[in-house]
């Protein structure tokens, strides 16, 4: 897995880095003192992992991950545990509180080496369905059948009219799962079956009477779909 360090303290950074070093599936692919260093990294390279701090200068790492429609996999970590909600809401692997401590440091590692992995798996799945497992428990969900999906955190919700299902899996491994034709994802914590899309009014979508959030940047994309006349 492909890592960039995102901290302005050098010390900081260097404590991460001799972290990483001990781990054999990590490369540290840069550090950088900034979300803009990062963002140039992230435009040549594939990064799979972002070490990201919170408090920086020109841009906090959370309003970087805000600006982003989809970001890597992502341990935020901050002095200040307040922003323990807000980084959450944007789907973090994990928040570290500093001193980051190595065994706290590993576990989120690990926690993120097992999504890593489970996107890099196709679901079990033919043009009409596939299984999820939920609770021990393998079900048939036709794909015709979903409304939407939310993510939450390193797990997503799969609405259907009848029920909704949580699993562990993230929204970019199963938005490459399903026909780019009938689903849209239209804010970075939804997407959408467009044939299940009731109305559109401002920046809200409306899927079974339930309002869904849409990105600014998506939503002409949304209305192109929908054959808007």
């Amino acid at each position: 897995m492909n890592c960039i360090i995102v901290d302005d303290n050098k010390m900081a950074r260097t404590v991460l880095k001799h972290f990483v070093k001990e781990i054999e599936f990590l490369n540290v692919a840069g550090e950088c003192e900034n979300v803009i260093q990062a963002s140039n990294i992230m435009s040549k390279e594939k990064i799979d992992l972002l070490l990201l701090d919170v408090e920086m200068p020109k841009m906090s790492g959370i309003d970087f991950l805000k600006s982003l429609t989809v970001h890597p996999l992502t341990i935020l970590i901050t002095a200040n545990p307040n922003y323990a909600v807000e980084a959450f809401e944007c789907n973090v692997v994990d928040f570290l509180v500093k001193p980051v401590k190595e065994e706290r440091f590993l576990k989120a590692i690990f926690r993120a080496k097992e999504i890593f992995d489970s996107n890099a798996k196709p679901l079990e799945h033919d043009k009409e369905y596939f299984f999820i497992r939920e609770k021990g428990v393998s079900t048939k969900l036709l794909i015709a059948d979903i409304l939407f999906i939310q993510a939450l955190g390193d797990y997503i919700t799969i609405h259907t009219k009848d029920k909704k299902s949580t699993i562990h899996y993230t929204l970019s491994a199963i938005e490459k799962e399903l026909p780019a034709s009938k689903f849209l994802r239209v804010h970075r914590s939804y997407l959408l079956a467009l044939d299940k899309v009731d109305k559109v009014e401002d920046n809200t979508a409306f899927v079974n009477k339930q309002p869904i959030a849409i990105g600014d940047t998506q939503r002409s994309e949304l209305m192109k779909r929908l054959n808007l006349l």
